[in-house]
């Protein structure tokens, strides 16, 4: 077989408040209700095979990650495609966002992967992208590096998770057991962040206490926000109950956290957008998202930048992503 290549790519995610949901014993229906932001900066990956023995080689080009997911992804797609173990492959990542920073950015590179992977192989688009995010879902379950995240990414946009799960599974790559749905409107983000690492999601995800606060304030907010249709409309009640879920569970009593979020209302305060934006947690990262009150108004927030640089913190311009 000549060599093959295949691109992949996917937007990253910031959960805004979640639900822990891991009794159940299979991964595939383990995961969260909750809502957030899918975004339009993530990851891409290019895949590259060519016959010979089974092997992968992955590339960063802009630092380190973990090849480990990588190769999870790879062995997973060969258990279910047997040509995959039949060929050499080489896979270059490039992430637009910082991971362990609650972007989302596991969830999105083990997607783009996935999708690069099969690309290559010609598969079809609409099989190899359930397909993609099903063998994210499970990685992210298996690695505790994420709960909703996949789930969040198949509907895109502005989302609400209803139902906890991989948003697809079985032979079939049949839809559910997760449900998500989203709407869009491209509403500018931004996301700033220390440089170095937040704690890891299964610290908090893995801890009783935390799992037992973090469900309590998200059953709350999701018993409100799963009402009703979701769209535009409910913009400013995604925004109370981001902040809702962020006193209740405790997360933002951390110090750390604390401290993030008044950086970047000071930022906001001195950009003269202290009325016009909202300055919320991304969970679970010590991490925050900037973003209009007004969805539609037309904020520009790139006066924003210069002021969180002040404060310390890396910062980006994003987008909401569009729906899938």
């Amino acid at each position: 077989m000549a060599t093959v290549l295949g691109r992949g790519t996917c937007g990253g995610h910031v959960t805004l408040l979640f639900t822990v949901d891991d009794l159940d014993d299979d991964p595939i229906r383990q995961g969260s209700r909750g809502a957030g932001l899918c975004l339009s900066d993530g990851s891409e990956a290019v895949a590259r095979g060519e016959s010979g023995d089974y092997s992968l080689r992955v590339r960063f080009l802009d630092g380190d990650g973990d090849t480990r997911m990588f190769q999870q992804v790879l062995d997973l797609l060969k258990d279910e495609i047997p040509e995959f173990g039949e060929m050499s492959w080489d896979i270059s990542i490039r992430n637009h966002l910082p991971s362990s920073q609650g972007f989302g950015m596991s969830a999105a590179g083990a997607v783009a992967a996935a999708a690069a992977f099969q690309r290559a192989l010609g598969l079809p688009h609409e099989e190899s992208l359930r397909r993609s995010y099903m063998i994210a879902h499970r990685i992210e379950r298996t690695n505790s590096t994420g709960l909703g995240d996949v789930t969040a990414l198949a509907a895109g946009g502005v989302e609400r998770r209803l139902v906890p799960g991989s948003p697809y599974s079985g032979e079939n790559l049949d839809n559910g057991p997760g449900r998500a749905e989203g709407w869009s409107e491209g509403t500018p983000v931004v996301l700033a962040w220390r440089s170095s690492p937040g704690r890891h999601t299964s610290e908090y995800i893995n801890n009783p206490d935390w799992k037992r606060l973090i469900s309590e304030a998200g059953k709350t907010q999701m018993d409100f926000l799963s009402e009703g249709e979701w769209d535009v409309s409910r913009w400013k009640e995604l925004l109370d109950s981001a902040e809702a879920f962020a006193s209740d569970s405790r997360l933002i009593n951390d110090a750390a956290r604390a401290t993030l979020l008044e950086s970047g209302q000071n930022a906001s305060e001195r950009a003269g957008l202290a009325t016009q934006t909202a300055v919320l947690l991304c969970m679970l990262g010590e991490s925050i998202a900037i973003v209009p009150r007004d969805i539609t108004g037309s904020q520009q927030l790139e006066s924003l930048l210069a002021e969180l640089d002040k404060e310390g913190l890396e910062s980006t311009l994003t987008r909401i992503g569009q729906t899938a």
